[in-house]
């Protein structure tokens, strides 16, 4: 039995080994962190998906997590490349003013309760689609981007085979149906958003400006709550119904880590703090801080969840 349980474990280091992007390089398995999340992520009504890169040691932690789950908001990161893909190429101007038109309406978010023919800099949109999560100014950049079909090419170009943008795309129908707007697997998204932060996507000017929309978050009720506020973090959270996502970079003093946490099918479907797909996530995200800052003596305070939103 014994000799069983250590060919499994070589099998999943192989495994995890193959599995990863070219430009992740080396990995090793954090077995101990693995332990963790597999006994939190335990007796959850539905299915959870993890995917934890420590980006100093390169070790890594993964729970389903190239199993692939919808993306709900998460999707507006690789919509967010698509944008900048774009400018990168001079097929549309950073700076320039854009006209909002009734017909562009998807929900009363913020961009769509404008009045008809309000100017907005395009900038603006960008940062409304990643800190507020707008869905009528995320559909607006994505047409803008060239469509879905044109950032699935991108995201195929530069590795990733399981991030695909469904919502509006054509030959997507059937990804839609089950995945909603977008899909993917944790490790891949959290690769993505790696990307980003190391200067990879697009250009590093690029790069730069993108990660600087995703360190700024009005959604941070779930992980981001689990990290100190005297610390940055570059994340994009999602949700819809049955699901719930985000995935972080978080700038810890001891090493950078990534991690991305996904469900799907989830039983509990309330629209509230409580629900068990909102709580599993903060729950991996305080192990995955203790893990990794062991000496940290930071906890959220005894009343903070009165203040998440």
């Amino acid at each position: 039995m014994k000799k069983l349980i250590l060919l499994f474990t070589a099998l999943l280091m192989t495994a995890a080994s193959i599995a990863q992007p070219a430009s992740v390089g080396k990995t090793s398995v954090d077995q101990k962190l693995v332990k963790k999340l597999e006994n939190a992520m335990a007796g959850f009504k539905g299915t959870a998906g993890i995917y934890v890169r420590n980006l100093k040691t390169n070790r890594i932690a993964a729970v389903n997590a190239d199993s692939i789950f919808p993306t709900a908001s998460m999707v507006k990161v690789p919509i967010l490349c698509g944008i900048f893909d774009k400018i990168n190429r001079g097929e549309v101007k950073f700076d320039q003013e854009l006209i909002y038109r009734d017909s562009l309406k998807y929900d009363d978010g913020i961009v769509g309760s404008f009045r008809d023919s309000t100017k907005i800099a395009l900038p603006k949109v960008v940062h409304l689609m990643i800190s507020q999560s707008d869905n009528t100014g995320s559909l607006w950049l994505q047409a803008m981007a060239g469509g879905g079909a044109t950032i699935n090419q991108w995201l195929e170009s530069n590795g990733f085979s399981n991030i695909r943008v469904n919502s509006r795309t054509p030959g997507r129908k059937d990804g839609q149906a089950k995945y909603g707007w977008g899909q993917t697997t944790p490790r891949e998204m959290a690769e993505l958003v790696t990307m980003i932060r190391n200067g990879k996507a697009i250009s590093p000017e690029v790069s730069e400006r993108m990660y600087r929309y995703l360190g700024m978050q009005f959604w941070d009720g779930e992980a981001i709550s689990q990290i100190p506020p005297q610390v940055k973090v570059a994340a994009k959270s999602g949700a819809v119904n049955k699901a719930k996502s985000e995935v972080l970079v978080v700038h810890a003093p001891h090493g950078d880590y990534v991690f991305c946490v996904a469900t799907k099918d989830q039983e509990d479907q309330a629209w509230q703090k409580s629900n068990e797909g909102y709580v599993l996530i903060r729950k991996l995200s305080a192990i995955i801080w203790e893990h990794f800052e062991p000496k940290s003596n930071w906890k959220p305070q005894e009343d903070s969840d009165k203040f998440w939103f």
